[in-house]
């Protein structure tokens, strides 16, 4: 297992649909474990495989870990390969976060409830229900793997201003 490079916009594959697994292969499993590593270190609640610029369709998420209380702390990763939102309901309208794009946060509608199914990292089916937080993890890392960010989500003009702020800090680096 690896801690690997978290990709940032604009690399483009944070852009691009990702495929589908195929072939649940050791370098698949190697990929999930090395994206869960990567999670926790950076901290972050979830992670798409397009985030480590691996366009195959892989989401890992542990939402308790982050919160949890110290003596509490338990690292139960769910790994979610090919992931397909089967039921959406409700909708919550709240503020995300994104390790793929730095220094920004906004308001993101989301359904307040979903179902996925997909398999797991023993190539099980899988299916999960979830809501509030979790809901919106799984559509937030769905996301990524549909080729899409919170840049997507916010308004053109907030866009701008972010891809400005970008290329300014990239020629102050230099």
């Amino acid at each position: 297992m690896a801690v690997r490079s978290i990709v940032t916009v604009p690399d483009p594959k944070l852009s691009e649909r990702a495929n589908a697994v195929i072939d649940l292969t050791e370098d698949i499993c190697q990929l999930a474990a090395d994206m869960t590593d990567t999670m926790y270190k950076a901290p972050g609640i979830g992670l798409a495989a397009n985030q480590v610029g691996e366009l195959v369709r892989v989401i890992v998420f542990d939402i308790h870990y982050a919160y949890a209380e110290p003596k509490d702390k338990k690292k139960v990763p769910t790994v979610l390969i090919n992931p397909v939102i089967l039921f959406t309901e409700g909708e919550e309208f709240k503020e995300e976060g994104c390790l793929s794009v730095p220094n920004f946060n906004v308001d993101v509608k989301r359904a307040a409830r979903v179902q996925v199914e997909g398999i797991d990292i023993k190539g099980k089916p899988l299916k999960i229900e979830g809501e509030g937080l979790v809901a919106r993890v799984i559509q937030h890392e769905i996301d990524h793997l549909e080729g899409k960010t919170l840049l997507d989500h916010s308004s053109a003009l907030k866009r701008n201003l972010y891809h400005r702020r970008v290329k300014k800090s990239r020629r102050g680096n230099r």
